[in-house]
């Protein structure tokens, strides 16, 4: 019996991707690149000849698995059975096949048959695949990206190739290798104790960078930035990236870096930063690059590139020319090790924000130094190269032999190649290894005797490649020779100036210029942040201004109507109208706001709706864009669910320009601990150890409300312990604080936050513990009396009640639970009796504003401290003995009440919370019962 099958017809779908229609400011769709389709002819002998097409797919495929990509030769290589033509009844090398359509030789777009023997088939494809250089893009979701490579690989595209060997280019080479080993040899022999984290067995690295800053400048691209480790930092440094030995071998001596005036305290050497301009031959403009300072927690600098990267095209967002996309003129290069590459999450945090249209820079080109010697790979990454991570994002990779520099400057060519063309992210795997072990000092062979026993056996890259140009003929023995003496007599002589080498710092230069630094006289840290009335109005109304046609959620109509309705009074200013009447009078002075997280569009409680989604189209719009008409842009970042990266990646936006205001908002307080390692090597320190302003305000909500151990506490204790603030208030000029402390109780103290980081001139990270009750609790609104012209943010709220004279208990307070208290204080009838002082700004801390508060109160009182938060959390580990110097300096003269110190913020028992909540707020008054 026959049967008819009916094939559904063909859809296409994009899988796993659904999105609002969002095209509101900063998003970018991605750059779109095709590739004609296969034409009915080649179609046809596609199935003719489909043997031959499953064996050259399977050696695209699989060839990699067979390449020859170890300098070392130890990787255990299987014999790969997809290889062998005799699989797919291939058996006779002399027969002839039409290869059009199956193998590309023809330039694009031709469709012309063309017959080769097998032989020559299995030889060009092993040329290709199995080579000292691998490539994985088979698994490219993009049937348009798979053909370019086998377009690009396969096809008539040796010029570029050939020009690569010509003769002052490869003296050029050999020119970068030679200088990066005598540097090595100069320090080992200056410095013998020294750890340099040398790129002895790794010097193929520096041609590789040098390849591709010279082709993005030929592609016109103006700027890279680029984020890097340790591991030969110093031999990119003073070689490609032109920093001065002589600064080096200075600091080197114990010296600083940065001028000593400063008061910062600098970095270790393999920390040390450059921004040359650098021309290349054939470009019409040079090209910045930007190597960025780092920590010495590995893979923590590459979201901050990312940020930075974009950033430094935030004016294409704003402008989109037609002739300009994003990643033209801007670049990211991340460097990475590849037992870093494969363990630190910060990687796959920021692999996932590469692609996402308000994080996109234009796709980053990776490099992994692949030095394969702390753990064996079987021990160190569950996967078998160390770059499969990539293909999370379906990023390509490129593997390459590190011993043949030629080869990397291909691959490197390719890969920058591939970004151009599709704005997306692609993985150089350079395998290489390290001379040394962990360090100069270190003796790998303890555990790696037998790699080390190759490794100690084998020549250098450099003098292998020095020997193959003296056997072409591009080099002689003495030219060979005098490359490396002429620089050993450059690094003699710039140790000898090193002794009268006097650093500089350029932080204020550029987009910085007119910004001042934090602890010169110069610097102002409370303008006035007051904005006229006539503007709030008009800010109000404009950001809940519907365009026409647009339908908005039903609920939101009310969401609406209220904010119209306090604008119109200038009373009931919740805080997201204080919120939004900030950005919107900054935006009107020019100055853009970027906030990120996830979902801060409408914001984790629902209450910020900077955006609106209409609900059939779906598409977004946000107001305070359309409807302001302002110099300055709000973008809306909704991000993944990532704190690490995305907390990086503003920081990088944050250090590009002044004229930013970014902000990080978690969706609960305590998700920053998933940012710790970003909070505590860059927010807290960028400025004390490289000079790096930074505007960035992170808002943590915060507040024990029963939600439980997670969801209660930002760890105020923390981010106090992490700041600089003076311990007495001793008469002496204010320190530089580096960054600042918030726990405001109205929606003014908040809006004048806002405005404040920017009307300073110059910038400080600044940590909000935000509100989640008091976001719509009406005794926390304010008026526009309180955010008009001639006020400001206030560190210390004196209670309101005027109880001056009478009172005889003052309770210091931060936060939500001043409500609280204020509520039971009523209750109790002790308005006349007890003060509640509010201290708003916890670092630096108020000294002569909560001084001058007290004092209003006579020295008939007590003074206590209040907080929800047990003991051993919460402010009062920092602001306790603050409050007794302001007091005298008593031990006894300010006393502690609130929770007893417990291993969590808050119990998950909701019965246990409220008991313990009752007892924090009735306790507080028991002095007075």
């Amino acid at each position: 019996m026959r049967v008819k099958v009916i094939l559904p017809r063909r859809v296409t779908v994009q899988l796993g991707r659904r999105a609002y229609h969002d095209e509101s400011f900063g998003f970018r769709k991605p750059r779109e690149f095709t590739l004609p389709d296969y034409s009915p002819a080649q179609l046809k002998n596609r199935v003719t000849n489909a043997p031959l097409l499953r064996y050259v797919d399977s050696v695209r495929t699989h060839g990699h698995r067979a390449a020859r990509i170890d300098p070392l030769d130890l990787l255990q290589r299987e014999e790969v059975a997809a290889l062998d033509p005799a699989r797919y009844g291939l058996t006779n090398p002399s027969q002839p096949y039409n290869v059009d359509g199956i193998l590309w030789t023809q330039p694009v777009g031709s469709d012309i048959e063309e017959w080769w023997m097998l032989e020559d088939i299995i030889a060009r494809l092993r040329s290709v695949y199995v080579g000292r250089i691998a490539y994985e893009y088979m698994h490219l979701h993009s049937k348009t990206e798979r053909l370019w490579f086998a377009h690009m690989l396969e096809g008539p595209c040796e010029a570029a190739r050939k020009k690569r060997a010509a003769p002052t280019w490869r003296a050029r080479m050999h020119k970068l290798l030679v200088e990066s080993e005598t540097f090595d040899q100069f320090l080992q022999a200056k410095f013998p104790n020294l750890k340099r984290y040398g790129l002895e067995g790794g010097e193929s690295m520096i041609p590789a960078l040098d390849t591709l800053f010279d082709q993005a400048a030929r592609a016109g691209v103006q700027h890279i930035t680029l984020g890097m480790p340790h591991r030969g930092r110093l031999n990119l440094l003073t070689g490609l990236l032109e920093y001065s030995p002589a600064a080096l071998f200075h600091k080197i001596r114990g010296g600083y870096e940065i001028p000593e005036e400063l008061g910062a305290v600098g970095d270790v050497i393999s920390h040390l930063v450059a921004s040359p301009t650098l021309e290349y031959p054939g470009a019409t403009a040079p090209v910045k690059v930007s190597l960025q300072p780092n920590p010495s927690h590995l893979e923590a600098v590459n979201p901050v590139a990312m940020g930075k990267t974009r950033a430094k095209q935030y004016s294409l967002l704003k402008t989109s020319p037609d002739d300009c996309r994003l990643g033209d003129r801007a670049m990211c290069v991340q460097l990475h090790g590849d037992a870093s590459f494969t363990g630190q999450g910060v990687v796959m945090e920021s692999l996932g924000l590469s692609n996402l249209p308000h994080f996109t820079s234009g796709g980053s080109v990776h490099i992994v130094v692949n030095i394969g010697y702390t753990t064996p790979a079987s021990g160190a990454r569950s996967s078998l190269y160390s770059s499969d991570i990539g293909k999370v994002i379906n990023a390509p990779v490129l593997h390459v032999n590190g011993d043949y520099p030629e080869d990397v400057a291909r691959a490197v060519e390719t890969a920058f190649m591939y970004r151009h063309h599709f704005r997306k992210d692609v993985i150089v795997d350079l395998l290489v290894y390290r001379r040394w072990g962990h360090n100069e000092l270190d003796e790998p062979a303890y555990t790696q005797p037998q790699m080390y026993s190759t490794i100690r056996s084998r020549k250098s890259v450099p003098t292998l490649y020095e020997q193959t140009l003296i056997s072409d003929g591009v080099l002689t023995p003495e030219s060979a020779a005098a490359v490396r003496a002429a620089y050993r007599a450059h690094l003699e002589s710039e140790l000898k100036a090193s002794a009268a080498h006097v650093p500089a710092a350029s932080m204020l230069a550029a987009q910085w210029a007119g910004m001042v630094w934090p602890a010169s006289p110069a610097a102002i840290g409370d303008p006035p942040t007051g904005v006229a009335r006539t503007v709030l109005e008009q800010v109000g109304r404009a950001s809940v201004t519907v365009p026409p046609g647009f339908e908005v959620h039903p609920r939101l109509q009310r969401h609406v109507r209220a904010r119209l309705q306090s604008v119109e009074k200038g009373a009931g200013l919740d805080w997201a109208t204080a919120e939004a009447m900030a950005f919107g009078s900054l935006m009107l002075e020019g100055y853009d706001i970027r906030i990120s997280g996830q979902d801060v569009g409408r914001g984790t409680f629902s209450q910020r709706h900077a955006m609106f989604v209409d609900q059939k189209t779906e598409a977004v719009d946000v107001p305070l864009n359309t409807a302001l008409a302002a110099q300055g842009k709000l973008e809306l970042a909704n991000s993944s669910l990532s704190e690490m990266a995305v907390l990086g990646f503003e920081v990088g936006m944050s250090w590009e320009t002044p004229r930013l205001l970014p902000i990080w908002e978690a969706q609960f307080g305590d998700f920053f601990n998933g940012a710790q390692v970003i909070i505590d090597t860059f927010v807290s320190s960028a400025e004390t150890k490289w000079l790096k302003q930074s505007g960035l305000m992170m808002l943590l909500p915060h507040g024990l409300d029963g939600a439980g151990p997670e969801h209660s506490s930002a760890r105020i204790e923390r981010m106090l312990q992490l700041t600089n603030d003076r311990h007495t208030p001793d008469g002496a000029p204010a320190r530089n604080v580096n960054m600042h402390v918030v726990y405001p109780t109205t929606a003014a103290q908040y809006f004048h936050l806002l405005r404040r980081q920017l009307a300073r001139n110059y910038r400080k990270p600044l940590v909000v513990a935000g509100p989640k009750g008091l976001l719509r609790l009406p005794a926390a609104a304010s008026t526009l009396a309180e955010v008009e012209t001639g006020t400001a943010f206030a560190p210390v709220l004196d209670d309101a009640v005027g109880n001056h004279a009478t009172a005889e208990h003052v309770l210091l307070v931060s936060g939500k639970l001043y409500y609280e208290l204020e509520a039971e204080r009523r209750a109790r009838g002790l308005d006349g009796v007890v003060a509640l002082v509010r201290i708003e700004e916890l670092a630096p801390f108020p000294f002569a504003g909560l001084a001058e508060v007290l004092g209003r109160y006579g020295a008939r009182r007590s003074v206590r401290w209040v907080q929800e938060e047990p003991r051993n959390q919460g402010a009062w580990g920092f602001v306790g003995g603050r409050i007794r110097r302001v007091l005298g300096g008593g031990e006894e003269e300010v006393g502690f009440w609130g929770r007893s110190a417990e291993a969590v913020p808050a119990p998950g028992v909701g019965k246990r919370y409220r008991a313990e909540q009752a007892r924090v707020v009735k306790g507080a008054f028991e002095f007075a019962g």
